[in-house]
């Protein structure tokens, strides 16, 4: 079904205009560039790039979950011998609701952080290109396809690089955004509870807020309201299962996000046991 939803929206979109922008590649409603962290490649050591969105208010690319619709950006790379892509690092996504739908991407300004490592050490004195082709979905009422063929060249030089001042609040905001691991102490527990999973996440104090976004895909129905509840020490949700949810999963990963941050989830999923949950027992 959401491969469907995602077909009509990006065929009914196809003839929609595209923005210019004199900073990075045009794209539609936007524009999209590689930056780097970092002012040079030094041998050996990992370099930190972002691909870089600017879009138009009301338009949103993906998160790697999208949601019911769209596709999350994708990179095919072109670089030298010596040079390797690690996978895109996600911030945490925004609900995006399209009545009747749920997505879950970025809006307005966006760095989506990724890791180069130099692992052959490249000889300091040359200057190499990084280059990669880019494929995303844009959408707002309708979804069009977005290509470019992006590039950055950097020099390689032996001394430790300077970071870059224009792009250094970017990549501060990106890093903030990042969900992190849940600290020591905290634990989350997930139910079957037959139409519904039951996300419980104990931290040692009481939260009064958070929603869940799963890692994958057709797990929950993304537009149904999570019903929350706060606990003495943390909190607990109520996820309505997906439609297309045909077989019981063992763990419940995504991210769960709090007013002030977001952390990852991996919570093992207790069996469903034929009991009904206590009414009264969410909000």
């Amino acid at each position: 079904m959401r491969a469907v939803i995602a077909l009509a929206l990006l065929l009914a979109g196809m003839t929609a205009s595209v923005h210019a922008d004199e900073r990075g590649v045009p794209i539609p409603h936007g524009t999209v560039e590689l930056v780097s962290e970092q002012q040079s490649i030094q041998p050996g050591q990992t370099l930190l790039l972002g691909l870089h969105f600017r879009l138009e208010a009301g338009w949103h690319i993906y998160w790697i979950n999208p949601g019911d619709s769209g596709e999350p950006p994708r990179l095919e790379w072109h670089l030298p011998a010596g040079l390797r892509a690690g996978a895109i690092e996600w911030p945490a996504p925004k609900r995006l609701p399209i009545p009747p739908l749920m997505d879950y991407g970025y809006e307005g300004d966006v760095l989506l952080p990724l890791r180069i490592e130099n692992t052959a050490g490249m000889a300091a004195g040359k200057t190499v290109t990084l280059a990669a082709d880019m494929k995303a979905i844009v959408c707002r009422e309708v979804c069009i396809p977005a290509r470019a063929s992006l590039s950055l060249s950097l020099p390689v030089r032996a001394e430790r690089p300077h970071e870059w001042a224009e792009t250094a609040a970017l990549f501060s905001a990106a890093r903030k955004a990042l969900p992190k691991p849940t600290p020591e102490g905290w634990r989350a527990t997930a139910k079957d509870l037959g139409d519904s999973f039951e996300l419980t996440l104990h931290t040692g104090r009481t939260i009064s807020q958070a929603w869940f976004a799963p890692l994958e895909p057709e797990e929950i129905e993304n537009a149904t309201p999570q019903k929350t509840a706060s606990i003495k020490a943390g909190i607990r949700l109520i996820l309505k299962k997906s439609d297309q949810l045909l077989k019981p999963i063992s763990r419940l990963r995504g991210v769960l996000v709090l007013p002030e941050s977001a952390y990852l989830i991996d919570a093992p999923v207790a069996p469903r046991t034929g009991k009904a949950p206590k009414k009264g027992a969410v909000r």
